[in-house]
C-alpha cells in the first residue's frame, strides 16, 4: 500500500514538472518576436492592420501581410498606453480589427504551478523520511515510539563475564560489594532475617580507577543482567524524553531481575537542583526527580540495585544521596604498592614477558598510577617490543614505557646550542642536588637532558617513601618546595641568567604555598583558618577562596615569604656544592641520561659507571639502591628561547657572588604572579 502511494505521488510530481516544462519550452520556442518598443514603434508608424492581445502575447498583422508578436509583461500596461492610439487609427480606418483576448489564455495555471510543485516536493521528501524510517502516513511509526525508550547498553551474553578476578588493586572496595553480590544469588537469607538491602550504592573515586569494571564484577560475581546506561543519556532538550528513559529503564531493570543498574557519570543527570537557567522546569531537574521517584518507588526485594558512578560527588543532589536511595558510597580510590601489582599482573595476563621483568620494580616506579594508567603501560610495552622485532617483552620494554606514558617519546631530532645544554643541565642538577641535599625531599631517581614530545628539553624524576599515605610535614612540603626552586637557583648562581624554563617550577611551589597558607594552617600570619574550600577532590583538586580581599592579601603575602626563603634554602644549596654540581653536569652533558644511583657515585667519588641498575636512586637501603618513584616530573625548560649564538660563561667573581649571595635575603625572587592563582598539578 505504501509503494502504490509513493509511485502515485511519483507520478503526480512527474506530471506536473512536464506541464511546467511544456509551457517554458513552448514560449520559448516562438519565432518571430520582436521588442515591446519595436511593436509600439509599428502601431506609431501606422503599420498596424489588425491584432490580437492576451494576457502575455501581442499578435499583430501588418499592411504588407506579414505577421509580428511580443511578449507582454502586463496587459494593463499595453492597454492604458496604447488603447487610445488604437481607437484613433481604427476610425481612420488604419486598423482594420482588432481583440482584447485578456483572460483567454491559463495564466492561472503558470501561477499557481509553481506552488503546486512546491507542495508536491515537501510530500514527496516526508515519504522519502518515511522510507527511510521516520514519518509515515503522518503516524508515529516504531522509530518514533522508542524515542523515549532508555538506550541501555547490555553486556554480550558470550561467556566472557567480568569477575572480582578481572579487578586488581580493590580489596576493601570488592569486599563492601560482595554484600551486593550475595544478596543478588540469595535474597531470601537476608529477607527472612528481616535485613533490607542497600537500594543503590555510589562509586566514587579519580578517573581510571576501576569503577565501572567493578560494576561489571558484581554482575558477573551475582549472574545476573548488567544494564548500562550513561547519566548524559537521559538529558534532552525535548520535555520529558528524560523522564520517559528513567521509567522504561527501571520497567526493564524489573522484567529481567534480578539485575543490577549501572549508571555511570551519574553527575550529569544527578546535580543539584536550582543551578539550571530554567529554575524547577529544567528539564534535567524534572529527569531527576523521575529518577528520585522511582528510586523511591521500586523494590530492592525483587533484586534490582542500582550502582551509580562519578568523580564529582560534591554536585550532587542531597535527595540523591540520602539513605533510602544511594544508602552506601564506597570510594575507589588510587591503588597502593600491593594493589598496583596486582594490577599490572592482571593486565599482563594475555603479554609474553620475558624472565627478566620485574613487576614489582615497575609497580614501584608507578606510585600514584590508576588502573588504567597501568592497563596502558602494559599496552604500550607491548607495541615497543613488537617495533623492536621482539617475540618477548622485556624489562626495557616495561621502563622505557613508563617513561613514554608521563614524558613522551624522544624528540631525537632536537638540536640544542651549546650554551642551551649547559643551561638545561645545570637547571635539572639544580633541582637533583637540592633534593639530595635535603633532609625531607624525596630521592632522585632519574635526571636527563634530553628533549621529549611533551614539552621539556629535560626533566628530573623524583621517589616519594612507599606507600606513604597523602599525610606531609610542613618540613616536608617546604623541602618540595626548595627542589622545585633548585632549577632557578642553579640559572642564577652557575649561569647568572634566568629563563621561563622555571615557569613550571614556580607553579607548582606557588600552589604548594598557597595550599600551606590557605588550607593547611602552616602560616604564623594567618593562623589555623581555612580560607578556602575544595571544589574538585578526584579531578583537579582545585579549590575557592572564602576570605575577603584583605585576607586574601594578607595570603599572599605569606606565599611570597615562603617562597622566598625556600628559595634562599636553595641558592645556599648550590653555592655550596658548587664543585659536586660541576662534576655531576660533566657526566650529565656526556652521558645525556643518569640516575640517582650515578649522581651518587660522583659526589661519593666512585666510578659512575659501576652502578649496574637502570632505576637506582639517591636513596640507600639495606639492600643497595632499588627503584624509584616519579611523583613529580620537573619540566624545567618548557619552550626556552635562547640564542643559537655559543655565549661563554662570564669570569666568577667574588665580589658579585657576595652581592648575589646576599640578593635572595633583602630582595628574592618573585615568583611569576600569573601562575599563583594555578592549582597544583603534580
Amino acid at each position: 500500500m505504501e509503494r502504490r502511494r509513493f509511485s502515485g505521488v511519483m507520478l503526480l510530481f512527474i506530471v506536473l514538472a512536464v506541464v511546467l516544462i511544456t509551457q517554458v519550452v513552448g514560449n520559448l520556442g516562438r519565432s518571430g518576436d520582436v521588442s515591446y518598443s519595436d511593436m509600439r514603434a509599428y502601431f506609431t508608424a501606422e503599420k498596424v492592420k489588425s491584432f490580437t492581445a492576451t494576457d502575455t502575447r501581442l499578435v499583430a498583422k501588418l499592411q504588407d501581410g506579414s505577421s509580428v508578436s511580443c511578449a507582454l509583461h502586463s496587459f494593463d500596461t499595453f492597454y492604458n498606453d496604447m488603447n487610445d492610439l488604437v481607437v484613433s487609427q481604427a476610425e481612420k480606418g488604419v486598423i482594420t480589427s482588432y481583440d482584447y483576448a485578456a483572460g483567454s489564455e491559463n495564466g492561472w495555471l503558470r501561477t499557481l504551478l509553481p506552488y503546486v510543485l512546491a507542495a508536491m516536493a515537501f510530500i514527496l521528501l516526508m515519504n522519502l523520511i518515511a522510507r527511510m524510517g521516520g514519518l509515515g502516513g503522518g503516524a508515529v511509526n516504531d522509530k518514533m515510539a522508542r524515542f523515549g525508550e532508555a538506550r541501555i547498553q547490555d553486556i554480550p551474553s558470550d561467556g566472557k563475564k567480568v569477575t572480582f578476578k578481572d579487578v586488581a588493586g580493590a580489596d576493601e572496595e570488592k569486599e563492601e560489594l560482595e554484600e551486593i553480590v550475595q544478596f543478588l544469588r540469595d535474597p531470601q537469607r537476608y529477607t527472612e532475617l528481616g535485613a533490607h538491602i542497600p537500594k543503590g550504592v555510589l562509586l566514587v573515586g579519580p578517573p581510571g580507577t576501576g569503577k565501572t569494571l567493578l560494576a561489571k564484577a558484581v554482575a558477573g560475581e551475582a549472574d545476573t543482567a548488567f544494564l548500562s546506561i550513561s547519566g548524559s543519556d537521559f538529558v534532552e532538550m525535548y520535555v520529558g524524553v528524560g523522564a520517559s528513559r528513567v521509567r522504561d529503564l527501571f520497567e526493564q531493570a524489573k522484567k529481567q531481575a534480578p539485575a543490577i543498574v549501572f549508571i555511570d557519570e551519574i553527575d550529569a543527570v544527578g546535580r543539584q537542583r536550582g543551578s539550571g537557567l530554567g529554575g524547577g522546569h529544567d528539564e534535567r531537574e524534572q529527569t531527576l526527580n523521575q529518577l528520585l521517584a522511582e528510586l523511591d518507588g521500586f523494590d530492592p526485594s525483587k533484586g534490582v540495585i542500582v550502582l551509580g558512578a562519578t568523580n564529582r560527588p560534591e554536585v550532587l543532589d542531597k535527595a540523591l544521596l540520602r539513605p533510602g536511595r544511594f544508602d552506601r558510597r564506597i570510594t575507589v580510590d588510587r591503588p597502593n604498592l600491593a594493589g598496583r601489582l596486582a594490577t599490572l599482573q592482571v593486565h599482563t595476563r594475555g603479554i609474553k614477558l620475558a624472565e627478566d621483568v620485574d613487576l614489582k620494580k615497575v609497580a614501584l616506579a608507578t606510585a600514584g598510577c590508576v588502573g588504567a594508567d597501568l592497563a596502558n603501560l602494559a599496552n604500550e610495552a607491548a607495541l615497543r617490543a613488537v617495533r623492536k622485532g621482539r617475540k618477548l617483552v622485556t624489562q626495557e620494554d616495561m621502563l622505557a614505557a613508563f617513561e613514554f606514558v608521563i614524558a613522551g617519546s624522544e624528540k631525537k631530532g632536537s638540536v640544542l646550542t651549546e650554551f642551551e645544554k649547559k643551561l638545561v643541565a645545570y637547571h635539572e642538577v639544580g633541582h637533583a642536588m637540592v633534593a639530595y641535599k635535603q633532609k625531607n625531599a624525596e630521592p632522585v631517581q632519574k635526571i636527563t637532558i634530553v628533549p621529549h614530545t611533551e614539552g621539556s628539553l629535560g626533566y628530573t624524576l623524583l621517589m616519594p617513601e612507599e606507600d606513604k599515605t597523602n599525610l606531609r610535614t610542613r618540613d616536608e612540603l617546604m623541602a618540595k618546595i626548595a627542589v622545585s626552586m633548585g632549577g632557578r637557583a642553579a640559572e642564577e648562581v652557575v649561569m647568572n641568567t634566568m629563563t621561563n624554563g622555571a615557569s613550571q617550577d614556580i607553579q607548582e611551589a606557588t600552589s604548594i604555598a598557597r595550599n600551606m597558607v590557605a588550607m593547611y594552617g602552616m602560616s604564623d600570619a594567618v593562623g589555623m583558618v581555612a580560607l578556602g574550600s575544595v571544589r574538585n577532590q578526584y579531578l583537579d583538586g582545585g579549590y575557592g577562596l572564602d576570605c575577603a580581599q584583605d585576607t586574601a592579601a594578607i595570603m599572599d603575602r605569606e606565599v611570597k615569604r615562603i617562597l622566598d626563603e625556600c628559595y634562599k634554602d636553595a641558592v645556599q644549596v648550590i653555592r655550596d656544592n658548587r664543585e659536586d654540581m660541576d662534576k655531576v653536569v660533566a657526566y650529565l652533558l656526556e652521558k645525556e641520561t643518569i640516575t640517582g644511583g650515578e649522581m651518587v657515585a660522583i659526589l661519593e667519588g666512585r666510578d659512575p659507571s659501576t652502578v649496574e641498575e637502570a632505576y637506582a636512586s639517591t636513596r640507600k637501603s639495606e639492600d643497595g639502591f632499588r627503584p624509584s618513584q616519579p611523583s613529580v616530573i620537573e619540566a624545567p625548560a618548557k619552550h626556552i628561547s635562547m640564542t643559537s649564538e655559543k655565549i661563554e660563561m662570564p669570569p666568577e667573581d667574588k665580589g658579585k657572588d657576595a652581592q648575589i649571595e646576599d640578593k635572595p635575603s633583602t630582595e628574592p625572587e618573585t615568583p611569576d604572579t600569573s601562575a599563583e592563582n594555578t592549582d597544583e598539578n603534580k
